[in-house]
């Protein structure tokens, strides 16, 4: 079921580029058809789910490279555990919303909807990966698909904020290879199968392990992304189409989080216990950076994308707590943050899509005439600044817990960054959905159309049962995360 997972996504890409020119419009249906089928696989995978075993499930694997002479082998080596099941579910729901939220694009409509299916392979060969160098080849499938996402599709600079994703992300991707080969190498014997690395003796590193340690971290924390490495992300947001800027905020950021819990702290538990706190102070730093620098835009986009930091601040300093509360905190807050901020840019595109304008100062009173999307973009709001009842409240909650114990002072900074976030999303509604009356936006339509209110339904359903009653969640996750604290302490 996981190649399934993995490789079907590509061949529908294949299949929809290859359509006849004069058969162009069922192009959305087939990409819906693809993503709809992967969901519901993925979603089998999370039923059968079995919680009480511990380790990998429906593994797969057969060698890929032979390097015999080298001493070891790369394979191609497929395993889910509770942290990988819970972004592969995560990815096939945003995959299947981006799909529909896209409806009605047509300019070059089946390379766009081929596009976005080869990167739903990239994405979700990242998540079920065990292999070190099967995880980067995944890693570096996403990139292309991205940048002509953003540079053909969609609006502004364009071109540039494309390039400037790419450089970013390739800049990181390059000083993360070079500290798998490093950790490959220093392990006895030589391996990139991940399971075995974390049993591994790492006493004869070929480089410092602090700076293994860093060289991973650093790919990692340029696409989660965190301060000072976070500048590509707004302008890759604004530019972005809004299924894309779905899909970025919601899955690609969570790359980077599941990777430090995938491959550093679960590896490296020794290095990550000597830096946790320089880690839990880069992610306080992180959290009150992006809040206050949010407070200060004007385009919906980049307010959401610069929260997107704040947000994944939550994400680092969970993670930095290395315990099993605060990893699972962690792991909470990117699937809460990943479908609140994916459903914020589904309305934020609907606002977009009729107006023609993402300025806040050009917008006012919409709840009179848009009171469906006014209703769904108050509720993302309040589930954004973690009201009770949503899963952003549980999300963060689990990491306090989780971390002040440890890192008091960078818990506080961190729920001070609450209060921040309630500013400027209250700001946001207030200004956008509940201001005086504007006749300038008298005759918008609301979103009636079965592809407009599925996704936000679905979304809002999801930010409601995981905040309401989030235990199966939690229980899936705890099968991954409580052998990953058990090796930390």
């Amino acid at each position: 079921m996981l190649t399934f997972l993995v490789i079907f996504p590509v061949l529908g890409a294949i299949l929809v580029a290859t359509l006849p020119k004069d058969e162009e419009r069922y192009a959305k249906y087939m990409a819906l058809a693809v993503t709809g089928i992967v969901l519901g696989v993925s979603l089998v995978v999370f039923g059968m789910f079995d919680t009480g075993e511990a380790g990998l499930q429906f593994t797969e694997s057969f060698r890929w490279i032979r390097a015999e002479d080298a001493g070891f082998d790369i394979q191609y080596f497929l395993g889910v555990d509770g942290l990988g099941l819970t972004m592969v579910i995560l990815t096939t729901l945003l995959f299947t919303v981006g799909v529909l939220i896209s409806w009605n694009v047509e300019l070059r409509s089946k390379e766009y909807f081929a596009w976005l299916l080869a990167l739903e392979t990239g994405v979700l060969g990242v998540f079920l990966a065990q292999d070190l160098i099967l995880f980067f080849f995944f890693w570096e499938v996403e990139l292309l698909p991205m940048y002509f996402l953003i540079s053909i599709w969609g609006s502004g600079r364009k071109e540039y904020s494309a390039m400037k994703f790419l450089l970013f992300t390739l800049g990181g991707s390059a000083l993360m290879l070079v500290g798998f080969l490093a950790l490959a190498f220093s392990a006895e014997p030589s391996t990139f199968d991940m399971v075995a690395l974390r049993e591994a003796d790492l006493s004869g590193a070929v480089l410092p392990l602090p700076a293994i340690f860093f060289l991973i971290f650093v790919g990692f924390a340029v696409k989660l992304p965190i301060f000072p490495l976070h500048t590509w992300l707004p302008d890759a947001h604004t530019d972005a189409p809004t299924a894309v800027s779905v899909i970025l905020a919601g899955v690609l950021l969570k790359m980077g989080g599941y990777g430090m819990i995938r491959i550093l702290i679960s590896i490296m538990p020794d290095t990550a216990q000597d830096y946790a706190v320089w880690l839990a102070s880069i992610a306080a730093i992180s959290i009150i950076y992006g809040a206050i620098v949010t407070l200060r835009q004007t385009d919906l986009k980049r307010l959401i994308a610069y929260s997107s930091v704040s947000h994944m601040g939550f994400v680092l300093l969970g993670i930095a707590a290395l315990g099993q509360v605060g990893i699972t905190g962690a792991t909470l807050q990117m699937f809460s943050h990943g479908v609140i901020t994916g459903l914020l840019f589904v309305v934020v595109g609907l606002i977009y899509d009729r107006t023609h304008t993402r300025d806040i100062n050009e917008l006012s009173g919409l709840a009179h005439v848009t009171p469906i999307i006014a209703v769904v973009m108050v509720m993302a709001g309040l589930a954004s600044l973690g009201l009770p009842a949503m899963s952003g409240f549980v999300a963060e909650v689990t990491v306090f817990f989780g971390a002040a114990s440890r890192f008091p002072a960078p818990t506080i900074l961190a729920v001070f960054g609450i209060l921040l976030t309630a500013g400027y999303i209250l700001w946001m509604v207030m200004r956008v959905m509940f201001g005086p009356k504007n006749e300038r936006w008298a005759g918008l339509p609301d979103a009636t159309a079965w592809w407009e209110q599925v996704p936000m339904a679905v979304l809002l359903a999801i930010i409601l049962a995981v905040g309401i009653f989030p235990s199966r969640l939690v229980d899936v996750i705890d099968q991954a995360i409580g052998p990953i604290a058990a090796g930390l302490t």
